[in-house]
This record gives structure tokens, sequence and C-alpha cells, in this order.
């Protein structure tokens, strides 16, 4: 029983990981992107792939660009993981773009 609920739980993380990863390949220019990762890594890859680096800590980096193909030019540049941060968790501490829209 317990290998079962282990192998279920491990299915879910995947699909859910397979569809934050997809999704980030679906965000559009002006999208915050969020790098996991070493920051010195991360860092390097905004830079290569021609981005504005919003957040860094320590393994996430929050990243934008106004040039769509982002997220391929991060994995080209050598980012490990490349995810939507409104889609994975809203890890931005950015208001929502309605809010900063009413500014």
């Amino acid at each position: 029983m317990p290998l079962r609920i282990a192998g279920a739980v491990a299915l879910v993380v995947c699909g859910w990981l397979t569809l934050v990863v997809g999704l980030a390949f679906a965000a559009g220019p002006d999208k915050s992107i969020a790098i996991i990762g070493p920051q010195d890594q991360a860092i390097a890859a905004v830079v290569k792939a021609k981005g504005h680096i919003l957040v860094a800590y320590d393994y996430v980096t929050i990243a934008r660009s106004e040039e769509s193909g982002f997220v391929s030019r991060l994995y080209a540049a050598g980012a490990l993981l490349v995810l939507d941060a409104d889609q994975a968790g809203g890890c931005t501490d950015l208001p929502p773009k309605r809010l900063v829209a009413r500014l």
C-alpha cells in the first residue's frame, strides 16, 4: 500500500511539473519567469537571454523580458528549470497586473 501511495504522489508531482514547465513556454513577453537553480547560474542565463532580473534568491530568480522566446533562450543559456512564476505559485511579490494598470 505505501508503494502505491508513493507512486501516485510521484505521478501527481510529475504531472504538475510537466504542466507548469509547458505553461512557461506558452508565457508571452512581460510575464514573470522563475528560474530554479543556483543564483549565479540563473543570473548569467538571464543576462545571456536578454532579460531583466526582478528578484534573486539563493535558488530562485524571477526575471522578465519584453521579447518573445525568453524561456527558450534561458534554457539555451544554461538555466536548469524555468517556470511561469505566476502559475507556479505567484512567487513574484508584485501586485497583479490589473492593479498596476489602474495606477
